[in-house]
């Protein structure tokens, strides 16, 4: 008999006994990867839960990231590449079940850790809080959810097995009464099957709800799991590790983090042996494309964004190939098959190629494409001008003929400074630059500002304190600057005018071209040439590159290729006399370039 899921056409139900969770009754072994809808192109996902079956994982964990399905308020988007419901019932078509994490708030090396940006521009308003506007935005979010989702519980004859409420909680509060409300929520919104927490060892007490049943995070010591949960469970079970990790994610300008497989095989090992079920974060990571990195930020450490791949050196690679890691941790998991149980053969490799390079010949100046200005005092942040991520340009004129120090009180994150259209400086929040010295020519001086939103922070004690853009003053020579005109350029679409024939003379540019292929394939677009910017394959937005590293390749998916004619868009901030793009057959993801 195959590893598969059972039909389901009846309801079924999951329960937990003491030392195991119960699938109708008898006793089931959660073997989860995570993986995310929005960091796999959709017309992947089947084929990534195909790899996830041969590698012997019986359950796919995800989020479910609020910023996606509810980008502007009141606004819902549940289509494409948010389908979440879409993405269960492929799971159960290819036999899988799945833990699902709807929690507001999900880290997850995502843009304000899931959050909506437009919750900043609510006065007052303070996330995971008991706080009335919070849990207002978030009972119509969750309902929202629910309607997508709650259907598709084992208990109604779908395949979500379990629903987490919020998410590490113990790392950020303690406050039991707002994990309550979670859960008054979840139920209200439908989710009436098996509700859990998970926390890491040091908040396992403050994150779990009584009643729930507590699961731990990054930690694989069987006996310690089992100490931790009985502590927090009234002595009991079952026993579930909820964030397993295989590796690590990188951030700009950081070496790429890699672990071998050997490190982990025992471990594996001993948690399928005494019956632990665990959920691999991650078993693919993929991309995380757009804008919607996230950032760490503490005290201590500077300010983190992360890059866009999210390979994580997981089993499966950003590709959704199999890697040396899957394979071992295949065979570790075949020795726990039940008798007559067997693994589907392992899916062939996608084949990807060494794209000869792209040649561009229409260049579209950035500043010719300019939206309607906003006139104000004081500059405006991105949450001021209800804009949520991508760049904001602030302009405004200074009498010339002096030499003095500019400072940007609250820069967020990575400014790039002009003076009569010539870029003479830029000032990066990761290096706890503000401040530059600039000679001003005579007369009136136009100084353009350029700011872009690098990644909302993700976790800690400043998720609130994520404004973007210029979030304070600018002072030249310690005086004031005023009057300043602010252009939103989310650029969430690119509408370029004129005929692209511009030379850049050093300002930021959107190189276009159209190219052919005869059939679509993976490849590695090089920009280890380039310098700073974001790319768009057909409308499709693959992220961001900068040439700091340790990314060097943006992955360009076969999915979003077209047979015959393509369109490919690059913007770039800083080498902005690049023409040509060439693609590799492997990623390049641990190369560090000049800081």
């Amino acid at each position: 008999m195959s590893y598969s899921l059972r039909a389901q056409t009846t309801k079924h139900t999951f329960t937990l006994s003491d030392n195991a969770f119960l699938l109708d009754g008898k006793p089931f072994q959660i073997i989860s990867g995570e993986m995310h809808y929005t960091r796999v192109p959709r017309e992947a996902w089947r084929a990534r839960m195909k790899m996830a079956k041969a590698m012997g994982l019986n359950t796919i964990g995800t989020y479910v990231f609020w910023n996606a399905h509810e980008p502007q308020k009141g606004r819902y988007d549940f289509s494409g590449n948010h389908d979440i419901a879409e993405f269960v019932k492929i799971a159960k078509e290819e036999g899988l079940y799945v833990i699902l994490r709807p929690s507001p708030y999900v880290c997850a090396e995502w843009e304000f850790g899931g959050y909506p940006y437009w919750l900043e521009k609510e006065q007052g308003l303070q996330v995971r809080s008991t706080e009335p506007k919070y849990l207002a935005a978030y009972h119509k979010y969750i309902m929202e959810v629910g309607k997508q989702l709650a259907p598709l519980q084992i208990n109604h004859g779908g395949n979500i097995l379990m629903v987490q409420i919020e998410n590490e909680y113990g790392s950020y509060g303690s406050d039991k009464d707002y994990l309550a409300l979670n859960q008054k929520m979840f139920i209200d919104a439908g989710f009436d099957g098996q509700l859990y927490t998970c926390d890491p060892e040091a908040a396992i007490k403050d994150g779990h709800l009584p009643g729930l049943l507590p699961a731990i995070n990054g930690v694989d010591d069987v006996a310690k799991v089992k100490r931790l949960i009985n502590e927090n469970h009234g002595g009991k079970g079952p026993y579930f590790i909820a964030e397993w990790y295989p590796a690590w994610f990188d951030w700009w300008g950081t070496k790429h983090h890699t672990v071998p497989a050997e490190h982990y095989l025992a471990r594996l090992d001993s948690v399928l042996s005494a019956g632990v079920s665990i959920n691999m974060y991650m078993f693919h990571g993929g991309t995380t494309r757009g804008f919607m990195n996230g950032a760490n930020y503490n005290d201590k450490d500077p300010y983190e964004p992360q890059i866009s791949s999210y390979d994580y050196d997981a089993p499966l690679d950003e590709a959704g190939n199999a890697t040396d890691k899957y394979l071992k941790f295949r065979a570790v998991i075949q020795k726990h098959l039940k008798p007559g149980q067997t693994l589907p053969e392992v899916p062939a490799a996608k084949s990807s190629v060494d794209l000869p390079a792209i040649h561009f010949t229409q260049t579209y100046g950035l500043f010719g494409n300019l939206p309607a200005a906003k006139l104000h005092t004081n500059p405006q942040t991105f949450e001021d001008l209800s804009q949520d991520y991508g760049f904001v340009l602030y302009r405004t004129s200074v009498i010339g003929g002096k030499k003095g120090m500019l400072k940007i009180d609250g820069l967020r994150d990575y400014g790039i400074i002009y003076l009569n259209g010539k870029r003479v400086g830029v000032l990066d929040r990761r290096l706890k630059q503000d401040s530059l010295e600039l000679t001003l020519p005579k007369g009136k001086v136009q100084l353009d500002i350029l700011v872009e939103n690098l990644g909302r922070i993700n976790f800690g004690p400043y998720l609130l304190k994520n404004k973007k853009g210029i979030t304070g003053g600018v002072l030249f020579n310690g005086s004031l600057l005023k009057n300043w005109y602010s252009y939103g350029l989310p650029l969430d679409k690119l509408n370029l005018k004129g005929n692209g024939l511009q030379i850049s003379n050093g300002k930021p540019v959107i190189k276009k071209a159209i190219f052919n292929i005869k059939k679509p394939v993976d490849t590695y677009l090089d920009l280890s040439k380039w310098g700073k910017g974001t790319v768009w394959l057909n409308g499709h937005n693959l992220g961001r590159y900068w040439n700091i590293g340790p990314q060097q390749t943006i992955y360009a998916p076969a999915e979003w290729f077209k047979a015959g004619q393509n369109k490919i868009e690059v913007l770039e901030l800083l080498k902005t006399d690049q023409n040509d793009l060439p693609g590799l057959k492997k990623p390049v993801l641990d190369k560090l370039g000049p800081q």
